[in-house]
Formats: C-alpha cells, structure tokens, sequence
C-alpha cells in the first residue's frame, strides 16, 4: 500500500471531521488532558507500553511531587526512581531525569516547541514528538502508536506486517496526511482514543466505530483480521533467586541496580538469575556474594515471586539468610550500592515489581512472627 491510498482528499477530510466530533463527545477524563506541556510530555512518556489506568495514579503521584520541569531536573535519580518503581521499563525514568536536566539548562525549563530540538532530548523518538508537539502546542504534526497502527491499517486495508519499513513509512504517511491543522492535538488524541475504546484489537466495537463507511476492515467478513502482525516469540521461562539477609541488629541487606539495563538504578534484594541445574537456594547464596561480597548462611524459602518482563516469563525465589561469622563486610561488588536498612525504611526506596512483592511477603513474615503464626514454605 502506498500513500496514494489517501486519495481523493475528500476522505481523509471525511474521515478527520467524524473523528474529531466523535473525540469530543467520548474522550475520557484523564489528568493530563488540557495540562501544560509538562505534563503531557510526563505522561506521553508513562504511557509507552503502559495501559491508562496503570498510569493514572503514577501520573497524579509523579506530579505531585516533581510539579516542574526544575522540580524534576534537581531532584536525586534515586528519588526519581522510587516514584518511577511499578510502572516498569525504568529507562524511560532516567531519560526523563536527564531530559528535565537538558531542558532547563538549553531551554529555560520551557518544553521545547520544535520538532529538531525536543527530538534532541533523550527519550523523545518521532511518536512522542509528534504527541507533545501536537496536543501541548497545536502543531500538526503526526504520531503512531500500537493504537494508531491498528486504526490505520484496518480502515486503509493495510496488508502485511506493519512493523516493515514499507508499511511503518505509509502509515506515518497517511496519519501525516489526516491530522486537521486547525486540531491535531484533538485529532491525535482521537485516534488513540479510537483504538483504546472502539478498535480492540480481538473484538473491535465496529458498530459503534464513526469511521466504519470508510472502514476496509470495517466491512469486511473479519475486521480483527488486520493488522497482519507476524506471530510473537514463545516466552522464555527464567529463575531468579534472592537472598533477605537480616544481621544481628536486624536491618536487611539491599543493593542497588547499576544504572544501565532492567531495574536499572532501583534497589533490590541481592539477586541472581540461576544456572541450567542451579538449585534456587544455592544460587542465592551467589548472589550475596557476587553482588555484595557477603559470605552468607542460607535459612528457609521466604516466599516465591512470578513476574513477565517482555517475553521472559519470571520465577524469583527469596530466602532468609545471616551473614556468615568469616564474612567481612558488605560492599558494592557488582551493584551502584548497597546499604543495610531496618524493614521501616525499606519504603522510602524505590523496588522493582517482583521486588516489591518479596518486600511485602518479608512484612507479612515479620508480623506473623510477632504474633506466632508463621509457616515457612517447604525448601526446594
């Protein structure tokens, strides 16, 4: 398919009014809708790979506590982070920090209004570009996300893969074509909102779609036929293992992630992934080693964590741990950090997901044992 398809231009103007009026009869009430640029673009980044109502109550939070672009550029990664841990893909929170810092040093804390300089920031590709620029300034510029994708190719009739250079280029062609110039922010917003609401991806609402008399999809025998994406990976199921290692004055051992890759710059318990044939409970004495440097003695299976991290499939296992009497002392061996904390203020760091859960599973540990009621799980 080409451009071309885009022909006559009474349809795309068609296509852009039934849209538009549609938008503003069915748009949702999200926070950041009529917010400051700031804030758009906050959210634009939250809300790659992540669903609306995951983002909500991350967005208000985040908001909450960086309200400015200076606000955000001088606070601590740490900090950053700790209000970033949930929502996954950590990397978009450290581009947003250095983003912020760029922003007030070349910009004067304004968001910037062109396509040159704000794609010059780290994290902003042309999609959210195209986001910022259109809904926080009026610019008519184009975006594509998954949902774009899907409304697109079903109602031009987009065969083949959309992630192919051919098609990604007519896509990005014809969403430049159609965006109104007198409401590309609505028009964008529109048909994300189209594709959140009405164009599913199994069971696409189409009775209920105001584009579906221009729809080739639409009317066809199976609308959820396109787009025509190729068939995903098999998941690759991992094992990791943790080590809870409480000392004597009973704080608890945690390191941080270094700054680069998964998790990267939250905190954790010493973790590994485990070898082909490594027991769990071995292994975990590795990871306070490998990255801590602490000799430690193994106690029960505190708890048992399953998490999916892109189209790994994950098993995290946690044991209660003691620093051996020969060890000496704990250090960053292959971590950012590490530090030795009571439960109390385990809060105030910023954990991973599957973190997060063996944090919660050590406080109801805690508390059962005060109260008598605990029952460790069974040992592999």
């Amino acid at each position: 398919m080409s451009a071309s398809i885009m022909a006559p231009t009474d349809r795309g103007t068609r296509i852009s009014a039934r849209l538009l009026k549609w938008y503003r009869l069915h748009k949702r009430d999200l926070p950041w809708r009529g917010a400051s640029p700031y804030a758009v673009w906050i959210s634009e980044i939250m809300l790659q790979q992540t669903q609306v109502a995951t983002v909500i109550p991350f967005f208000l939070r985040f908001l909450n506590r960086f309200p400015t672009v200076e606000a955000l550029a001088e606070a601590p990664i740490d900090e950053v982070l700790k209000h970033w841990a949930g929502l996954g893909y950590y990397a978009r929170a450290r581009n947003l920090h250095r983003a912020a810092q760029k922003i007030v040093t070349d910009h004067g804390g304004r968001v910037p209004d062109t396509p040159e300089a704000i794609e010059a920031l780290p994290g902003i590709g042309r999609y959210t570009s195209g986001a910022i620029l259109s809904i926080a300034y009026g610019i008519p510029r184009p975006l594509v996300d998954a949902n774009v994708v899907r409304v697109l190719s079903r109602l031009f009739g987009l065969k083949g893969d959309p992630k192919s250079a051919a098609n990604q280029a007519a896509i990005w062609s014809i969403a430049e074509q159609l965006v109104p110039p007198e409401a590309p922010g609505d028009f964008n917003q529109g048909l994300m909102e189209i594709g959140a609401l009405v164009c599913a991806p199994t069971e696409p609402k189409c009775e209920a779609c105001p584009l579906l008399s221009d729809c080739v999809a639409g009317n066809s025998a199976d609308p959820s036929a396109l787009p025509e994406f190729p068939a995903g990976r098999k998941p690759i199921s991992v094992v990791h293992s943790a080590a809870i290692v409480q000392d004597a004055e009973g704080r608890f051992l945690i390191s941080q992630r270094p700054l680069h890759g998964l998790w990267g710059g939250l905190w954790e318990f010493p973790r590994v992934i485990c070898a082909p044939g490594e027991e769990p409970k071995s292994a975990a004495v590795r990871a306070a080693a490998e990255v801590t440097g602490l000799t430690i003695k193994v106690g029960s299976r505190i708890a048992t964590v399953k998490h999916a991290v892109t189209h790994h499939r994950i098993t995290l296992y946690a044991f209660s741990a003691q620093p051996d009497s020969s060890s000496g002392p704990a250090y960053p061996r292959d971590a950012a950090a590490v530090r030795w904390e009571r439960f109390e203020a385990l809060d105030d760091f910023g954990f991973s997901s599957p973190q997060a859960l063996l944090r919660n599973a050590l406080r109801q540990r805690l508390e059962q044992q005060q109260t008598g009621t605990y029952q460790p799980e069974l040992d592999l």
